[in-house]
């Protein structure tokens, strides 16, 4: 087996079981304290800007311009038309640019 495989395969068990142990965790409590709910509920917009923080400070203006129409366009429309605008602009902008 190459090694892109066990990569795969081991960074996929590794997901596996960090998904399956919080669980495992949480499911033993009856009561979540409001603090923690509130840090877990933080953890998905945190990891959403890890992504994209990158790639709108050290790539082009295109990329800028795209992610923050993109998040305008968030405030109203729903996941779909937001991800449509997001792609038609940023084709659209790296096309202009060359």
């Amino acid at each position: 087996m190459s090694d892109i495989y066990i990569a795969i395969l081991g960074g996929a068990f590794l997901t596996y079981i960090t998904r399956i142990g919080g669980h495992l965790i949480l499911s033993r409590f009856e009561n979540i304290h409001p603090r923690v709910e509130a840090a877990l509920n933080a953890v998905p917009a945190a990891v959403l800007t890890t992504l994209v923080a990158p790639a709108a400070l050290t790539q082009g203006w295109p990329e800028t311009v795209a992610l923050i129409a993109a998040a305008l366009a968030a405030m109203r429309l729903p996941l779909l038309g937001m991800v449509a605008l997001g792609w038609a602009m940023i084709v659209t902008l790296r096309t202009l640019a060359g």
